[in-house]
């Protein structure tokens, strides 16, 4: 990674919706500070974020543009701050009720400087907003930043077998 992206995060965190004015910056920021494997589902094309891998990366995004009611059923929002995109947080409907799921991405040189947390809280207040009164995640028990995060923000972790780790935040009370 180069040390000339390395930027010092400071001031307002705020979500917006991922769209085709911000899909391009998005993109920027996940081939230069991530891997593909962080930021969207496996795909079969080169290694690295090869214009397969791009292409796909877009797709995936475009997917989601219809939100909650949409057919993928996920809303995703770019994580910004007054340096531009600096990663993406979603929301996810699920079958149990008022309950929706939550994943994140940030840039390496977002990372550790508390946005993570401010995003995740942005995201619950969105999702109490939108009537949802459970949030949940899925990570790796060997997963210590994101397992940090959701302890931070209220999460109940729960071990689920092969490394995995269940994670509930109860919105509202």
């Amino acid at each position: 990674m180069a040390t000339a992206r390395l930027r010092l995060v400071t001031g307002k965190i705020w979500l917006t919706p991922v769209d085709e004015r911000i899909l391009e910056s998005l993109l920027s920021v996940a081939a230069a500070e991530t891997e593909p494997d962080e930021v969207m589902p496996p795909v079969s094309a080169p290694a690295g974020w090869s214009q397969a891998r791009r292409e796909a990366f877009r797709e995936f995004y475009r997917a989601s543009y219809g939100g909650l009611t949409g057919p993928t059923g996920n809303q995703m929002y770019a994580i910004m701050s007054d340096a531009g995109v600096l990663g993406m947080i979603r929301m996810g409907r699920r079958d149990e009720p008022a309950t929706v799921e939550t994943g994140m991405w940030l840039g390496q040189s977002a990372r550790g400087q508390g946005v993570a947390v401010t995003a995740l809280r942005l995201l619950l207040t969105e999702a109490a907003r939108v009537g949802a009164r459970v949030v949940v995640a899925e990570t790796t028990a060997d997963n210590g930043p994101a397992l940090g995060v959701l302890r931070r923000c209220g999460a109940v972790l729960q071990p689920v077998g092969d490394g995995a780790v269940h994670a509930e935040i109860r919105l509202g009370g």
